[in-house]
């Protein structure tokens, strides 16, 4: 009977919700074993180390939260205000979502501490306001316009998750949404 491993895609799961709860010294493969109910041997089956499982915790965020919006953003919607609405949803999924925000936040955090996430985080970063850029401009807004705007919609999605303010009356959905209707007037 052939041996059966955990799928890599666990361990990075299981390492995503340990940095998203406690940062990167959290993501230790006996720990993630236990969660899993394994042992550490099958880690070695995807990853040649702790280092490795991290680089791939990094490389599914960019790919999920970069990669995979612009994708379905693009083929949901054609229209430039309808993309960035699309995009918004996807960001309030995204703000409601087990340990996006989480883990949106833990890796800025590692980035402080460490060159290599940083320059990693400055290149998704740079993705990011580089398809808000394009689609600001979509709308026919003037460079510097669209670039102050792109910078408003991203420190948005960023803020987000760390603003813990009352809305009188309002969900943080409605005012988010009131944000958006805010940055696409002409």
């Amino acid at each position: 009977m052939p041996r059966r491993t955990t799928p890599p895609e666990a361990w990075v799961d299981e390492a995503s919700r340990a940095l998203a709860s406690a940062g990167p010294d959290a993501v230790r493969v006996e720990a993630i074993a236990a969660r899993l109910g394994v042992t550490k041997g099958g880690f070695y089956w995807h990853f040649a180390d702790r280092g490795a499982l991290l680089t791939r915790v990094l490389a599914d965020w960019e790919h999920a939260f970069v990669d995979d919006i612009i994708e379905q953003v693009d083929h949901d919607a054609t229209e430039p205000s309808a993309r960035l609405r699309r995009l918004f949803e996807l960001a309030n999924q995204f703000a409601r979502s087990e340990y996006g925000p989480a883990l949106e936040l833990a890796i800025r955090e590692w980035a402080r501490r460490d060159k290599a996430v940083a320059k990693r985080v400055r290149r998704v970063d740079t993705r990011r306001m580089a398809y808000l850029r394009t689609l600001f401009r979509d709308l026919g807004l003037p460079d510097d316009v669209a670039e102050a705007r792109s910078m408003l919609a991203f420190a948005l999605f960023v803020g987000n998750g760390l603003i813990l303010a009352d809305h009188a009356g309002r969900t943080r959905r409605d005012v988010v949404g009131l944000a958006l209707d805010g940055l696409l007037v002409p």
